[in-house]
C-alpha cells in the first residue's frame, strides 16, 4: 500500500468531531504527527478536520468541494510532515496556511474550468470565440500538451483542427470527408476526456 493510500484510508477512518479520550496537548499531538504515527494524522484530522472544512466551505461555497480540499490538506501535510517546524508556529497554524493555499488552487482550478468550458461552447455553438479567449489559449493555460495526444484517433484530430487550425465544424467535415454529425460527435466526446483529464490533473497537483 503506497504512502498516499495509507493516509487516505486514515482520513476517511477519522471522524471530524474529537471524542473525549482525544486529551493530547497540541506539542505532543505535532510530535506524534512529524514522527510518521497515524495515529497523529488521525488526531491532527480529529482536532482540525472542522476548521480546515469550514475555512473551505466559506470560500468555496460547496459543501463536495469543501470536502475534497479538506482532505488534500491532511494528505499534503502527511506528506510533507517533515516540513514542519514547530518553533516557527503552532501545527493548527500550519494546516491553515496550507489549506489557504488548497483553496486558492481550487479556486484557481474552478476559474480555469469555466474558461475552457466557455470556450468549448463558443465553439460547439459555431459561434466566433473572443480573440483574447481562443480555445488554443485557454488549453495552452489548463491542459498539459500530452493530454490531448492521450485522446483516440478521430477525437485528437477533430479537436486539433479547431483549436489549432481554427477551423469550423463544417470546415473540418470538409477536411476529413466526414459527416458534421460524426465530427459533432467526436468533438462531444473529446472535449468531455479533456474535462476529466483537467480534473486528474488538478488532484495529481494538490
Amino acid at each position: 500500500m503506497t504512502a498516499r493510500r495509507a493516509a487516505e484510508q486514515i482520513v476517511d477512518r477519522a471522524p471530524l468531531r474529537a471524542p473525549t479520550e482525544d486529551s493530547l496537548a497540541d506539542e505532543e499531538l505535532a510530535a506524534c504527527f512529524v514522527s510518521g504515527d497515524e495515529e497523529g494524522l488521525a488526531a491532527a484530522y480529529r482536532r482540525w478536520g472542522s476548521l480546515v472544512y469550514t475555512l473551505a466551505r466559506r470560500s468555496l461555497g460547496d459543501a463536495r468541494e469543501a470536502e475534497d480540499v479538506t482532505q488534500t490538506v491532511f494528505l499534503a501535510a502527511w506528506k510533507g510532515r517533515a516540513g514542519f517546524a514547530p518553533e516557527r508556529g503552532a501545527l493548527g497554524a500550519w494546516l491553515v496556511g496550507i489549506s489557504r493555499r488548497k483553496i486558492a488552487d481550487a479556486l484557481s482550478a474552478r476559474t480555469r474550468r469555466t474558461e475552457l468550458a466557455a470556450a468549448a461552447g463558443e465553439w460547439m455553438s459555431g459561434l466566433p470565440a473572443d480573440r483574447d479567449a481562443q480555445p488554443e489559449a485557454v488549453l495552452d493555460r489548463v491542459l498539459i500538451t500530452h493530454e490531448l495526444a492521450r485522446l483516440p484517433e478521430a477525437q485528437r484530430r477533430v479537436l486539433t483542427l479547431a483549436f489549432y487550425d481554427d477551423l469550423t465544424q463544417p470546415q473540418i467535415a470538409e477536411v476529413t470527408g466526414w459527416p458534421l454529425g460524426t465530427v459533432k460527435s467526436h468533438a462531444r466526446r473529446g472535449l468531455h476526456r479533456l474535462g476529466r483529464c483537467l480534473e486528474e490533473s488538478d488532484a495529481r497537483s494538490r
